[in-house]
């Protein structure tokens, strides 16, 4: 069966990134860094797709970061800035109590726990939060609901990046949820193929 075409690009940097903060769902915006990235993002995806932007439906996760990375790529592609839908199941992962906690201090605060997600990073639950692997029901859900005689660009998160890809492309649930996922480059999603620019 066909799959729509997918450019994902993942929102630019905010503080909490450049902090090893566990981000989640809190509603962090863009620093100077973020913004350059995601608009540099933009420019790349406008050499790419030239004069074909209006062909495109953009959907992006309701947090703003996210948002505001789809404005500053729209812009780039010469497009009204606001003119793109949301879906709240793109939304990044629940970290629960670990939001606002960063990496550092969770291996001083709870040794344990923090080699035990590293070593369970799938599967790994964290008190009133999800998993990568809980994430993957609504993003399967997301994606089966898009049409494949279209074109997509999404604007969306690192965590739910890991899930696509282990969705679309089969990739082992333990390389799929270690994977750094970059914030100045976006991946094109293709039939089971990936390309990264």
């Amino acid at each position: 069966m066909a799959e729509p075409l997918v450019y994902y690009i993942r929102h630019g940097q905010t503080d909490w990134n450049a902090e090893l903060r566990f981000q989640g769902q809190r509603d962090i915006p863009l620093n100077d860094v973020g913004r350059d990235q995601a608009r540099e993002n933009g420019r790349k995806l406008a050499a790419l797709i030239g004069d074909s932007a209006d062909d495109f439906v953009y959907i992006s996760s309701p947090l703003a970061r996210t948002r505001e990375t789809m404005e500053l790529v729209r812009e780039q592609l010469g497009l009204s800035a606001e003119n793109f839908k949301t879906d709240l199941r793109l939304k990044e992962i629940n970290y629960g109590e670990l939001e606002g906690t960063t990496q550092p201090e969770l291996k001083v605060k709870d040794r344990e726990l923090y080699y035990y997600r590293k070593k369970n990073a799938w599967t790994f639950r964290p008190k009133g939060g999800e998993s990568q692997e809980d994430t993957l029901v609504r993003i399967a859900e997301w994606h089966s609901s898009l049409d494949s005689q279209q074109k997509y660009i999404v604007t969306a998160h690192g965590a739910v990046g890991r899930v696509l890809r282990h969705h679309l492309l089969g990739i082992p649930t333990d390389e799929a949820a270690s994977y750094s996922f970059p914030q100045d480059k976006f991946f094109k999603f293709s039939n089971g193929t990936e390309e990264l620019f």
